[in-house]
């Protein structure tokens, strides 16, 4: 094989088949179509290799970085993005090689749709990427390389003016240049052309070189061939293209043809160049080479495929050149219109990719920009974290401290309090002093066992406040609650809280406890109530008998006297009353109600008739004269109040103008008129020495009045013995009434009924008899009526008996 290439093998061929990309050139992607579809139909039965050849650029630079990813995106449509570009020898191998590779398997998917055209030979299609920058030389090289017996190209059918601005393309210069071994098959879209048909190729050897060294030259230095190839001028060109037009070969006759009678391509090329030299180039403007007629047989004679066109006259040739050159000229405006369009919808799509690749860019930058911050942020957070953590745990460890501090505190402060109280105690113990007078109560405790005040535990009303009878710690109790509305109110309380707690008398009541926060008070219960509901009857209470009287003036005085001698300072209650002398189930009297007490520090004497005002306190007709019109206290100024009260329990008269009443009736001898009814057997001797006494302690000025201990108890003391040994005698005759008792119970009766016997009976008892007899109990006779009377006498009589009876218990049991 001349040329360098190994030679084929006989009887077979050695095919090449060069295509273009079919994705952006429509053109080209159809001949290579038509290219490859001919080879396969015609050559690929009788070829032992098969070869796909596609021709891409030399790679000799490489994107920069930011733009080799938007390169690789539009790498299916051959776009390259502006942007600039390195040397390869400026970047890394390993960089290279890849960006290298990426290339080619993008190239590599060129051959897909022609493979899928193969797919029913047995032959095996092999592919082959060219790398060089002028196609035409790259064929060529590998023709004389490789040693192609065919070559197969795809092309068009250009118009006269794509072939005058273009010049030849790549199929016409692989078609001269091609050494005679191998023959160039051109297909287009209504002809093949083959290197024989070439007019400029079949010159004369005047006029054309041979094959081989023209090959070798221009592959030497193709740029100069190409250059005097374009360089020719216009005429040459229109003759050159008019007769490779009228030497062109049908490509439907061109399949039809049996290729076997045509063994070389210079047999083919010396049948047309004898065609030409005997019929002449301007004899032949429309030449059809069918060689082959449709029964793949071949003609006897080569004259009878010519056919000689019809004669014409000037003048239609002429209008049918100006018809070809109005065409031409619709034709190339169709083309510019078809340009411009093109190019602005290039125009367009470049502006588009700029702007996306510039979006792409902003949004990479935004990308950035946000991931950084948030790395930034990232690590801000894991900062604040981490001190948030260490600040957490600096808490925890100080409320730990805190609060370990906090626990000894309270420790050392109980083992403290312990130790105090311990020591007070061993103190107490020795000295025989207790500081605790009272318990404190709190609000809540007040309000339980008061049933949050409810009217129906209330027993009386003061001045000062409400008692309510309650429970407390399992024991009654009566709790007074202070109205503290104004601040000398709130001052009176605690004075009274102060000086309850320091007594302890058995004729004072006692204070049990409080709540001094709230103003409550909690004495101990007395059940018999006040000394006033028993002198004026009230809540039916019976009359007291006079040994009574006598003890309870006695318990009093004893009470005062104790209130009058206090330490350090003597006290004067200065509201001293009936309704203040409490009595309890033994009729044992004490002094209740000492709020009003006031604390005397310098008592005044007897001779000063002023020396301290203070404000009034007490109640009408119990008040000292002299206090009331000077605001002098003193300690007698009770005695005035004590003086009213004997006169009471004798007379059972309101206090008012009584004073004077009780004078007279002792000056004229008529106490005993004045004297309470209710109380039978008083002893008139003891009794008008106790209202002489009343009426020294009720005396208008202090100094009159007599000393509570030296002169008023002594006297008091031995009438009240005198009453005891009297109530004594009495017990030893205590014996009830026959009368008194039930004729069937033989009991003492509560509800005495006289039947129609005339007998009395207990009720229950004879209206049980009467439920099973009809006689008398008594004399045994029939009862002529079932009627029961009421004895209403006998009724009263028993129950003084028993009063009487219960009092003298009850004072035998006091004394």
């Amino acid at each position: 094989m001349s040329g360098g290439g190994p030679k084929a093998q006989e009887g077979e061929l050695f095919v090449a088949v060069a295509v273009k990309s079919i994705i952006g050139d429509k053109l080209g992607g159809g001949g290579s179509r038509r290219a490859v579809r001919w080879a396969v139909d015609n050559l690929l039965p009788k070829a032992y290799r098969f070869v796909m050849i596609h021709v891409i650029p030399t790679i000799t630079t490489i994107p920069t970085p930011s733009k080799i990813m938007f390169q690789l995106m539009f790498m299916r449509m051959l776009v390259v993005a502006a942007g600039e570009r390195l040397p390869l020898k400026e970047v890394e191998e390993r960089l290279v090689e890849m960006y290298v590779r990426e290339v080619k398997q993008e190239f590599e998917s060129v051959f897909v749709p022609f493979l899928k055209m193969c797919k029913s030979s047995s032959t095996k299609v092999e592919t082959r990427l060219l790398e060089y920058d002028d196609p035409a030389k790259a064929l060529l090289r590998f023709i004389f390389e490789s040693g192609v017996n065919s070559l197969v190209m795809g092309s068009f059918t250009p118009n006269i003016f794509t072939r005058i601005t273009k010049g030849p393309g790549v199929p016409l210069t692989v078609l001269r240049y091609a050494p005679e071994t191998c023959e160039v098959y051109i297909v287009c879209k209504d002809k093949i052309t083959t290197k024989s048909m070439d007019p400029l190729i079949n010159e004369g050897p005047s006029t054309r070189p041979q094959a081989g060294a023209s090959a070798r030259g221009y592959l030497k230095d193709g740029a100069a061939s190409f250059h005097t190839v374009q360089s020719q001028p216009l005429s040459d060109h229109r003759e050159t293209i008019e007769a490779g037009t009228r030497r062109s070969v049908s490509a439907k006759e061109l399949r039809s043809t049996d290729y076997s009678q045509l063994k070389t391509p210079s047999d083919s090329s010396a049948r047309v160049s004898e065609i030409v030299r005997r019929r002449g180039a301007s004899d032949i403007p429309k030449l059809n080479y069918s060689c082959f007629d449709q029964t793949n047989q071949p003609k006897s004679n080569l004259e009878n495929i010519v056919e000689e066109p019809p004669a014409t006259s000037k003048k239609a040739k002429k209008v049918d050149i100006e018809a070809e050159v109005k065409r031409l000229k619709k034709e190339l405006e169709n083309t510019v219109l078809k340009y411009k369009q093109t190019y602005e919808e290039l125009t367009s799509t470049k502006n588009k990719v700029h702007v996306l690749a510039l979006e792409c860019s902003e949004d990479a930058r935004r990308v950035n920009s946000a991931v950084e911050k948030e790395e930034f942020q990232k690590k801000i957070a894991a900062l604040e974290k981490e001190r948030y953590m260490k600040a957490a745990k600096e808490v925890e460890a100080a409320k730990a401290l805190l609060a370990k501090e906090f626990c000894q505190r309270q420790i050392a402060q109980v083992n403290s309090l312990r130790t105090y109280l311990e020591k007070k105690k061993v103190i107490d113990q020795l000295l025989g002093t207790d500081d605790q007078r009272y318990r404190k109560y709190t609000i809540e405790e007040i309000i339980t066992a008061t049933e949050g005040f409810s009217p129906e535990k209330v027993i009386g009303e003061g001045g000062y406040g409400t008692v309510y009878h309650c429970s407390l710690d399992s024991t009654p109790v009566a709790v007074k609650v202070v109205r503290l509305d104004r601040p000398e109110k709130k001052q009176e309380f605690l004075k009274e809280v102060e000086v309850l707690s320091q007594l302890r008398h058995p004729h004072v009541v006692l204070l049990l406890g409080a709540c001094p926060e709230n103003g409550c008070l909690v004495y101990e219960y007395l059940e018999n109530g006040s000394l006033e509901e028993y002198i004026f009857h009230q809540k039916i209470k019976p009359p007291l008998p006079w040994f009574i009287r006598f003890r309870v003036i006695f318990e009093v005085a004893c009470g005062l006297a104790f209130l009058h001698s206090s330490k350090p300072d003597p006290i004067v209650h200065r509201d001293l009353k009936p309704g203040n002398i409490l009595l309890n189930r033994n009729y044992v009297s004490k002094i209740a109600d000492v709020g009003l007490a006031k604390l005397v520090t310098d008592v005044a004497p007897d001779n000063v008739t002023m020396y301290r005002h203070s404000v009034l306190a007490g109640t009408l007709h119990y008040i000292d004269p002299e206090y009331h019109r000077t605001g002098t206290i003193r300690l007698k100024s009770d005695l005035y109040a004590f003086g009213i009260i004997i006169l009471q329990l004798l007379t059972a008269r309101r206090p008012n103008g009584l004073v004077h009443a009780v004078e007279n009736a002792v000056k004229k001898g008529t106490l005993t008129e004045m004297l309470d009814k209710s109380v039978t057997e008083w002893p008139l001797a003891q009794t008008e020495e106790l209202a002489r006494i009343g009426l020294k302690c009720a005396e208008f000025r202090c100094r009159d009045r007599p000393d509570l201990k030296e002169e008023v108890i002594p006297v008091l003391k031995r009438l009240v013995e005198t009453a005891n040994s009297k109530i004594k005698k009495e017990q030893c005759n205590v014996r009830a009434p026959s009368h008194y008792f039930c004729p069937i119970l033989r009991e003492l009766m509560e509800e005495p009924e006289i039947a129609a016997d005339g007998f009395t009976y207990e009720k229950k008892a004879i209206l049980a008899w009467f439920e099973k007899h009809n006689v008398s109990p008594v004399t045994r006779q029939k009862l002529d009526h079932f009627k029961l009377t009421p004895n209403n006498t006998l009724r009263s009589a028993i129950r003084d008996w028993k009063s009487r009876v219960r009092f003298s218990n009850a004072f035998n049991t006091s004394c």
